[in-house]
């Protein structure tokens, strides 16, 4: 099955971005994958950003947060250098500062903290009630029903194999520009099995967080990121591990977008599993900026 097997060499692509070269004590090394794109998918940074910071870290403390900033494009033409600042090991808790660089300059900065696993009080919002996304289009499907007339770089995202496979819960917003509302809710997992290293899903995690959120803000405006009339970017993006998941299955990833303003758009999500638990939240702001006409 050819289509399958592309799906596995495309997530193991992903696993070997991940799998950062040691340079020195806390220095690595991280390259990109050639996938036509003129910068660095964000989520790859943070995902080698984490891997970072975790080559520096007991394994029996998993990351239980992480805040970054974008500084800069990356360019996927030359490798970028990730270099790790301890800045502290505590008796329950370890924080590091990564920093990520290409040209000499920095291009991403990101503080993450650890923990030893403890016991505590245990809560959580509820999962919305969607359809199960074993009822919806698959891939194949929704290329064939709506990719056929779309602008050649949506079709070129879309058609190109990748390690995450997304199910929107609603396709309303790809066969209209009207104004909707500000949420989004797409069901999303890994498109081949992820070794089971649990540092190692935790930074595949990250790295599909960054999948669909920014979109959120301009879905309410009739757009999206591939609108050749505006400048868009991921500016932050701040995460938070509740609960280890099992990527092979579908998590329920349910976004809101509480503010548009000052050519920036918030977003917020909630990853769940199919079973109901939220596994994590995240939050982003990026730049939406309508380019000049003349």
């Amino acid at each position: 099955m050819p289509h399958l097997q592309t799906k596995a060499q495309a997530m193991a692509t992903l696993v070997a971005t991940l799998d950062l070269e040691t340079l020195e004590a806390d220095l690595f090394r991280g390259v990109s994958p050639d996938v036509g794109w003129q910068r660095v998918f964000g989520g790859q940074v943070i995902g080698q950003a984490l891997v970072a910071a975790q080559r520096t870290v007991a394994a029996e403390r998993p990351v239980h947060s992480l805040h970054a900033y974008f500084i800069r494009p990356g360019d996927p033409s030359v490798p970028i250098l990730y270099e790790v600042d301890r800045i502290r090991d505590g008796a329950g808790f370890t924080t590091r500062r990564v920093v990520a660089s290409q040209h000499g300059k920095a291009i991403f900065a990101m503080s993450a903290s650890f923990q030893i696993e403890e016991d505590g009080f245990e809560h959580q919002i509820a999962m919305p009630d969607l359809a199960d996304p074993d009822t919806l289009p698959g891939e194949d499907e929704f290329r064939a029903r709506y990719l056929s007339a779309a602008p050649p770089a949506i079709r070129a995202y879309f058609e190109r194999p990748r390690p995450v496979e997304i199910r929107p819960a609603s396709l309303s917003r790809y066969v209209s520009r009207d104004g909707r509302d500000t949420v989004q809710n797409v069901w999303i997992r890994a498109a081949a099995a992820v070794p089971g290293d649990s540092a190692l899903q935790a930074a595949v995690l990250a790295y599909l967080s960054d999948m669909t959120l920014l979109d959120t803000a301009l879905y309410a405006h009739g757009t999206s990121v591939f609108d050749r009339d505006l400048q868009v970017a991921s500016l932050d993006h701040a995460m938070w591990f509740h609960r280890p998941c099992d990527l092979s299955d579908w998590l329920l990833y349910a976004q809101d977008s509480p503010s548009a303003s000052g050519a920036r758009g918030m977003t917020r999500g909630s990853l769940f599993d199919r079973g109901g638990r939220l596994i994590a939240s995240v939050a982003q702001e990026g730049l939406i900026r309508k380019k000049a006409t003349e």
